[in-house]
């Protein structure tokens, strides 16, 4: 019996066990001199008279809570302000005392963390997932005035999720989930890996407990048989070192659970196939003894291919160094070794927390300055988010933008660029600025000329191409991998689109205005318009424009409403209504129209309507809505294969409205079959007799006495057609009867 709780009560015994205030302080005089931790006690005192008769799920009292967030981030080596933050983190948010409270109280610094923590809780949303998207929005942006704020916000999540327990089982499965998404990332691009090791496991146990339980029994049983392994390659190491005459630690640490499922599901292992456990780490005392020690190993054991990686020379954006490399270790098994200094060692473990400067001298806003030069990945997160103003787009694309691995690209110049694992070169253009981005037409890579698909890889050097006259391809958003580049791409295409747009909401009102004789460019220019945007509850004029130009609103319904405000006539009844004699490509936009009554669109009303030309869908079957460009909603079959191609976010849920039992549907159908006299007749009998009417045909007869004939019918729903083609294959001479596409 797989024991799914063990790990989250050991979890929760340490959580509950309530942390005394002496505690915190002791720590944070560890590592600063001369602290104050006045504020700090008075922070806790507030922070419990705020919190008195308050309870969390588990029972315990409230204020048990910002302690161990406070000793979460005493242990981070944090300062003082932001350890008083930590104790105050909720007090704006679950009692009455305010920001400015706080910043009485506490000064400007303190309340400005707390705000940043703080719950968008005031505000009014459409769903809880626009509340989550914009919470996690604000928090972006606190972040990019103050670093600390994400520090509490990450040590307030890993105490939560070490009493996730508490929680209904749907909530605990969010909490995680959210937390993998988004907590974890940031926790890794701050180099915080000991939370970021902490929050992934958790995560792994409440989203994956069985495979959880199973990486622990596995680990624990090799942990017994692999002892003698560890000893001995830890023992050659030491020895190597030794008779060099250099000194250092050497030890090996078991890597965290969620990383060993990472790769069993990146690599399809089972867990007795995942061979590098076990890390091991040699600490020397200088950069030059770092690459003494590499060349050292790779003498020997053999390295393998690929697995090197040189972070001292090029850190990570987290300020991560050390030198990576995995080696054909004793007995054949393969071994990962880090090599690194004390001091990279440091960051390594504490991340941001390690270089942390606030005791010096300087003004606040210059060390904050410091801190955003630091972090230029949260500058360009910052710098996209402003375009987005859906906060769910803005979600998806922090979690695309955070997950990535970094690689690092040389500009003609010598300049770095740091962009997330598999960019291409139109990544690399949009880093550089958008108008490269925008007008980029091709690109070298190490001098030689490549697609613009083709993904960088660490340490090339990117040249590229640009032409005032080219724009962004709709097709780049297939292969780019930057937040930025996607965001400028669509931002690009949706300028043009909404432009385009306008002109053909235009073009459509001034035709279908001459009917009804009013002068639609005199009507804008009079200011009626103005009016008719307000009606319509569209911003401005171009906004209405837009929603004629996508067919959100009808031109009719435009022309009628405008006929009646320059009239002065109260009921619409009094418009007239032009019905002018129609082209053939009308009426069959108006055919589709009809077509399109027998279809309901989730959410949506007063929508043009008609079926994809490409795949002709019959009642029955599963269809899906696609918002076009100037031409309305375009139905498909779920299984045209051209849904894949089409983008995601103009998708549409439809659903066939029912009572179209007597509405004719087109319908293309082809027939194999022997060429025998009379036998054409045959099939027109059956299809009469099944109520199929034909539209039109084609035929045509191979050498070989083989007869294809395709014909466009009309039915009534996909069974209809379904009784007619089996009806056919009764005669002996049809071998085959297929619908097509």
């Amino acid at each position: 019996m797989v024991d799914t709780h063990r790990f989250a009560k050991e979890a929760q015994d340490t959580a509950i066990i309530m942390i005394r205030i002496n505690e915190i302080t002791d720590v944070v005089s560890t590592y600063i001199d001369d602290p104050d931790l006045d504020l700090i006690r008075r922070a806790y005192v507030f922070s419990a008279r705020a919190h008195e008769g308050q309870v969390r799920l588990s029972g315990e009292p409230y204020l048990s809570h910002p302690l161990h967030v406070a000793k979460i981030l005493a242990d981070m080596r944090l300062d003082e302000p932001t350890v008083a933050a930590g104790l105050l983190h909720d007090t704006v948010e679950d009692t009455d005392a305010t920001i400015d409270d706080i910043a009485e109280l506490f000064g400007e610094e303190v309340a400005d963390i707390v705000d940043g923590v703080t719950k968008i809780g005031m505000m009014d949303f459409e769903s809880k997932a626009i509340a989550k998207a914009e919470n996690i929005r604000k928090m972006i942006l606190a972040m990019a005035e103050d670093i600390r704020v994400l520090m509490v916000k990450l040590a307030d999540r890993l105490h939560n999720m070490s009493t996730l327990d508490f929680q209904k089982n749907y909530k605990q499965l969010l909490i995680a989930q959210e937390t993998l998404d988004i907590y974890s990332p940031l926790a890794n691009r701050l180099g915080l890996y000991m939370v970021k090791r902490d929050l992934e496991d958790l995560c792994l146990y409440y989203l994956k407990p069985d495979i959880f339980q199973n990486i622990t029994d596995g680990l624990e049983r090799q942990h017994t048989l692999g002892k003698e392994y560890v000893d001995k390659v830890l023992g050659l190491l030491q020895d190597v070192l030794k008779s060099n005459e250099l000194t250092g630690s050497i030890y090996g640490r078991t890597k965290h659970k969620y990383s060993i499922y990472n790769k069993m599901v990146r690599q399809g292992l089972e867990l007795d196939q995942v061979h590098d456990i076990i890390a091991f780490r040699v600490i020397v005392d200088s950069v030059k003894e770092c690459y003494a020690v590499l060349g050292l190993v790779h003498s020997m054991w053999m390295p393998i291919a690929g697995r090197f990686k040189d972070y001292i020379s090029i850190p990570k954006a987290n300020m991560y160094q050390s030198l990576h490399t995995t080696v054909v270790g004793p007995e054949g098994e393969r071994i990962e070794i880090q090599i690194r200094t004390a001091e990279m060692q440091k960051v390594a473990e504490y991340g941001v927390a390690a270089h942390w400067q606030y005791k010096e001298s300087g003004t606040s806003a210059s060390k904050q300055n410091r801190d955003a030069e630091r972090f230029s990945w949260l500058r360009q997160i910052m710098d996209w988010q402003r375009e987005l103003e859906d906060p769910r787009e803005f979600m998806s694309s922090l979690r695309f933008d955070l997950f990535n691995d970094e690689v690092y690209i040389f500009t003609p110049g010598g300049d770095i660029q740091e962009l997330p694992d598999g960019a291409t070169p139109v990544d690399f253009a949009y880093s550089i600025h958008t108008d490269v981005g925008n007008h980029c037409t091709g690109a070298k890579v190490n001098g030689r000329l490549v697609p613009l698909t083709t993904a960088l890889k660490n340490g090339d050097t990117v040249e590229i191409f640009t032409d005032k006259k080219r724009k962004p391809s709709r097709d780049w958003l297939k292969f780019v991998k930057t937040a930025k580049a996607r965001t400028r791409i669509k931002h690009y295409i949706r300028t043009e689109e909404r432009e385009r747009s306008i002109r053909l909401a235009k073009e459509m009102l001034e035709k279908e205005g001459r009917r009804m004789n009013l002068n639609v460019p005199k009507a804008i220019k009079d200011g009626y318009f103005v009016m008719l945007a307000d009606e319509f509850s569209c911003g401005t004029v171009d906004d209405l424009l837009s929603n004629v130009g996508y067919s959100r609103i009808t031109p009719r319904k435009i022309l009628r409403r405008l006929y009646a405000v320059i009239n002065n006539i109260e009921g619409e009844e009094e418009v007239p209504d032009v019905h002018p004699a129609q082209t053939p490509e009308e009426k069959d936009k108006d055919k589709a129209k009809d077509i399109g009554n027998a279809i309901e669109i989730e959410g949506v009303d007063n929508v043009l309507i008609r079926f994809a030309g490409c795949c002709t869908p019959l009642p029955g079957e599963p269809i899906i809505g696609y918002i076009s460009r100037g031409r309305g909603v375009a139905v498909h079959s779920a299984t045209c294969p051209n849904v894949k191609n089409l983008e995601e976010e103009r998708l549409l849920n439809v659903s066939w409205s029912g009572g179209q039992e007597e509405a004719s549907h087109p319908a293309q159908i082809s027939i194999r079959c022997k060429n025998i006299k009379g036998l054409l007749a045959k099939i027109c009998s059956i299809l009469s007799d099944q109520d199929v009417n034909i539209d039109s045909g084609t035929f045509r007869s191979d050498v070989d006495g083989i007869s294809l004939l395709e014909f466009t019918v009309e039915v009534r729903d996909l069974g209809h057609l379904h009784r007619a083609l089996n009806k056919l294959k009764t005669l002996d001479a049809v071998l085959e009867t297929t619908r097509l596409s």
